[in-house]
């Protein structure tokens, strides 16, 4: 088995410790100490299910045995797919508490990603949800473990079926180790959005993870009387930590769990539960916006509105105070890594028209040319940055190492960005044939290769193109090979491929050819950026 490790320089290290920012704490110390001390508070809230600390730990600890009675061994890995249910944090603090390695995966992801998550990471079980959003996982996992014959156990909450059912698992505290894990080592896996094909393993240390988690609680303003509802998908990066869910319990908070993020779900809950502060990306904020005078539900608990994932247009950003009474937190980061904010008490204009400021005095961001040279600020340039929580590889990968960091450490992060006064960055796009749809990021490459595999088209590339709703949406250029097939009938077939549904192009439009002279004189991203502005010019003003 590849090791899964972060390898942050001993003199990085040394230094990060000094300064306070990495505590030697541990994800199951965290859940430990709040169950001691605010045993009978609230922890989670989520359908019928109300939980307290004290209930929370009792359960992670059930968890921890019942994995481990399976023959998992502390450092083996696991991939979990589950939605916003309070079993969520009773598997993945079990799995802290067993030694063992989540590595998260999204609700929306099917077949061919779950394939692959499990075949990187060398898992050795998957948790999944019975059912959930009128899709049946089970079958999912059964084909996942035939493809996988590595995979030895499924889990699931809920209805098993053929496999394991977690409300089997007993608990065996004998079998619990005696110690905890070192908190350099990794505590879980995010995946990245996947620039060029299915996405990279980041694996994240309990050091760094916890200072990104415990500094963004400090900026956000989180404490034992705040209450997150958590309303995008718990397994994304940006509700997990920034500071989301894990910043909640970190603090002694408690976390709403919406199984949906529109209105008419979590209005609702903001206003029978108190909500104070929740995260969305830029199309559900608008979508919140429009809907808020229409419904009529009190949000005046609300304090803090965080938008992230994508850029939040000024025209947009500015109506969040007058119509939904909060404050907006503008929150641009990367599951990498590097997270911006803007602060509470920041001016209006630095909150409407910048993307926020990096946590960390000791988060070294540079802002450089095509040429590697360094712009001048409220210049555009390509964002590199290095500091106490941004990975320094991802797992097993050697290609995607060499393209995105340097030498001396510095992530690519493949975003364009102004800086301006401050410190504080405006996010003018991508670098890279990424597509940013609704915090979504797809790999323009992995959707052509699909595109690629169907019979009737001989060629494909596919682009991003600007939404006023969604950021970005994906459109395919198809050449075809014969009778072109429609849009619909293409979408389908995608579809049957099984993979996730954001990644099926948005919009197709058949070409007869690409603008290109002979094979190898235009780079794709050269023929991407092409097609892409002949498509703005015949859209127009439409955009």
């Amino acid at each position: 088995m590849i090791p899964l490790e972060q390898p942050f320089p001993e003199e990085f290290a040394r230094r990060y410790r000094e300064r306070g920012y990495w505590r030697g704490d541990t994800f199951p110390e965290v859940l430990e100490r709040q169950a001691a001390d605010r045993r009978d508070a609230l922890v989670v809230i989520g359908g019928d299910e109300r939980w307290t600390y004290g209930e929370l730990a009792e359960r992670a600890e059930t968890m921890a045995a019942g994995f481990l009675k399976l023959g998992l061994k502390p450092g083996d890995r696991v991939v979990v797919q589950l939605p916003n249910i309070p079993a969520f944090f009773a598997v993945t603090f079990g799995l802290f508490r067993a030694g063992l390695i989540p590595v998260f995966t999204l609700p929306a992801h099917r077949l061919t990603e779950i394939i692959h998550f499990v075949r990187k990471s060398e898992a050795s079980a998957l948790v999944i949800a019975d059912e959930f959003d009128g899709f049946d996982y089970r079958p999912l996992a059964a084909a996942v473990k035939e493809a996988v014959p590595a995979l030895a156990h499924v889990v699931v909450i809920g209805e098993a079926g053929e496999h394991k059912a977690a409300s089997d698992f007993s608990a065996d505290p004998s079998c619990l180790p005696a110690i905890y894990p070192d908190p350099s080592s990794v505590a879980l896996v995010q995946i990245s959005g996947g620039s060029t094909g299915l996405s990279k393993l980041i694996p994240r240390t309990h050091d760094d993870y916890l200072y990104s988690i415990w500094a963004s609680n400090d900026l956000c303003g989180i404490t034992p009387d705040s209450v997150y509802l958590a309303a995008l998908p718990v397994a994304h990066n940006f509700p997990m930590s920034s500071p989301g869910v894990f910043g909640a319990i970190y603090a002694g908070a408690t976390i709403v769990m919406a199984p949906k993020p529109d209105p008419r779900t979590a209005f609702p809950l903001i206003e029978q539960e108190k909500v104070t502060i929740t995260g969305l990306v830029p199309p559900l904020a608008l979508l919140w916006l429009q809907s808020a005078p229409k419904l009529g539900y009190d949000l005046s608990s609300l304090e803090v509105l965080q938008v992230g994932g994508a850029k939040f247009m000024p025209e947009a950003a500015k109506k969040v105070r007058p119509v939904l009474g909060c404050t907006l937190q503008q929150v641009f980061g990367m599951a990498e890594g590097l997270v911006n904010y803007t602060r509470l008490d920041d001016p209006e204009e630095i909150i409407v028209n910048t993307q926020g400021r990096p946590i960390s005095p000791d988060d070294e961001v540079l802002v450089l040319d095509d040429q590697g040279q360094p712009v001048p600020d409220g210049m555009p340039g390509n964002l590199l940055a290095r500091g106490p929580y941004t990975i320094r590889a991802y797992h097993d990968d050697p290609g995607a190492n060499a393209r995105s960091f340097t030498e001396d450490g510095f992530y690519r992060t493949g975003d364009v960005v102004k800086r301006m006064a401050g410190g504080y960055v405006e996010v003018l796009g991508r670098a890279t044939d990424h597509i940013n749809r609704a915090g979504e990021k797809i790999s323009a490459e992995e959707v052509e290769d699909h595109l690629l595999a169907h019979p009737a088209i001989f060629d494909a590339a596919v682009v991003s193109m600007p939404d006023r709703f969604l950021g970005e949406r994906s459109c395919a250029f198809i050449i075809p090979d014969g009778d072109a097939p429609s849009a619909a009938a293409l979408k389908a077939w995608m579809r049957d491929r099984e993979i996730a549904a954001f990644k099926i192009p948005d919009q197709v439009v058949m070409v007869d050819s690409f603008a290109t002279t002979a094979v190898g004189k235009i780079s794709r991203k050269e023929l991407r950026a092409a097609l892409r502005e002949q498509q703005l010019e015949k859209e127009g003003t439409r955009i």
